[in-house]
């Protein structure tokens, strides 16, 4: 008896635990992002994916109906350039887990390394962003980056694509780096000169390419089974990026360097994306022609260059979406990734049409990784990552009043907010 009494108590349980990701939201304006918007729509979430979208949406017997009238309901954000749940305070070693010794790591994984704990992940999850790509830096190769959800107990319920692309540091000419940079009196910092610059340069190139040699021979001794093969574990993480299955994603700031990865992709047969590029807009032609994504970092940013237009970061993105070329939008840190709608809001003001803005922050970063099945819009068959907000999420006035990710709730109180309320209310 006591047997069959457990029996049914933990179905029981069960069942209630599996209606927290089965609901109806009801009477908001819905931003599906991949289609017209929906005024007074309906969004019909069951085990965690969207069933149904619509203007008028029945509620099957049993699921909760949230009524969001006077609301709108967008897809959650994606940030395509972080380090969140890798590094806690840049400063302390002991919390930062992004670098390893060595200039060619692909076998690192940051998925592995995601502290889901991180006081990072709640205060940028409370401005609309469910998703993020986490990735490690060091190096020339620096690792596998990892595309999460911001909610889960442990990285493996986090992880949407646990390798999403393996990110290259690709090597630059470097004399003087420091933008802006004044003379110190007194300061007498040796610099390098333009020749050991290159030799320096030229050293590193031709050290990547030689890896890359290196993991195609491997490749080959694979696949004839070549007598004594051993198995090579940084080689070994190479053969997705070598057979395409992996994008490969270049660091490339400047022109040059973004020519020189154009150039590198092409010699080596790779499908490549190109972050932090700010110089873009000087290759957009180029980089349409050849279906290359990119990664755009901060708009709220100085120019590169001193000689620049002052507004150079603000009108990039509209002229790059003139040229037809696709890109997201990255923090590239943790400390502000909350403000990634702003920056896309940012470029909206000097050219960039409203809905690419919104596409760059949503569907364009879940199509450049590859998982625009899943989320990025509001669309059957994904999963219900998210946002009910009281205006346009990327105006800084709107609040977001309540959030989802796979279907569940979450909770938008973070370390930030708690030490806002703390010190407004002291006496």
């Amino acid at each position: 008896m006591k047997k069959i009494l457990c029996m049914v108590l933990f179905c029981s349980v069960s069942l209630l635990a599996g209606t927290d990701d089965s609901f109806l939201l009801r009477g908001g304006t819905v931003h599906p992002v991949s289609g017209a918007d929906i005024a007074n729509g309906a969004v019909l979430v069951r085990d965690g994916k969207i069933v149904e979208i619509g203007a008028r949406v029945a509620p099957p017997k049993g699921v909760r109906v949230i009524d969001v009238k006077g609301l709108h309901v967008y897809p959650g954000m994606i940030d395509s350039a972080t380090e969140i749940g890798l590094s806690e305070i840049s400063s302390v070693r002991e919390t930062s887990d992004t670098a390893e010794i060595g200039d060619f790591n692909p076998q690192l994984r940051a998925i592995i390394a995601v502290n889901p704990a991180s006081e990072h992940i709640p205060v940028t999850r409370a401005n609309g962003i469910t998703s993020v790509i986490a990735g490690p830096s060091g190096g020339i190769v620096s690792g596998q980056a990892a595309l999460i959800h911001l909610d889960g107990w442990t990285w493996q319920e986090m992880g949407i694509r646990p390798s999403a692309a393996m990110l290259l540091q690709f090597p630059v000419l470097q004399v003087a780096s420091r933008r802006f940079a004044l003379e110190v009196p007194g300061e007498d910092r040796p610099r390098a000169t333009l020749a050991e610059a290159r030799r320096n340069y030229e050293r590193q190139l031709q050290r990547l390419r030689e890896f890359f040699e290196q993991a195609r021979r491997y490749r080959k001794a694979k696949a004839a089974g070549a007598p004594g093969f051993e198995t090579d574990l940084k080689l070994e993480a190479m053969l997705p990026v070598l057979e395409g299955k992996l994008p490969l994603v270049v660091h490339a700031e400047r022109e040059r360097a973004i020519r020189e990865a154009i150039r590198f992709g092409e010699q080596e047969k790779l499908r490549i994306v190109i972050a932090e590029a700010t110089e873009a807009w000087k290759v957009a032609a180029e980089l349409k022609a050849k279906n290359i994504p990119l990664i755009l970092g901060p708009t709220l940013e100085l120019p590169l260059e001193e000689d620049d237009p002052y507004d150079k970061p603000f009108t990039a993105p509209g002229e790059l979406h003139k040229a037809g070329v696709k890109f997201a939008f990255g923090s590239f840190g943790n400390q502000f990734a909350r403000n990634l709608p702003y920056q896309a809001a940012a470029a909206v003001a000097f050219g960039l049409p409203y809905q690419e803005a919104l596409k760059a922050v949503t569907l364009n970063a879940a199509e450049i990784w590859g998982v625009s099945d899943q989320i990025g819009s509001i669309e059957k068959g994904k999963w219900a990552d998210l946002i009910v907000t009281d205006g346009d999420p990327l105006e800084t006035r709107t609040q977001i009043k309540q959030e989802f990710i796979k279907g569940r709730a979450v909770d938008l109180d973070n370390k930030q907010r708690r030490l806002y309320e703390k010190y407004l209310n002291r006496r």
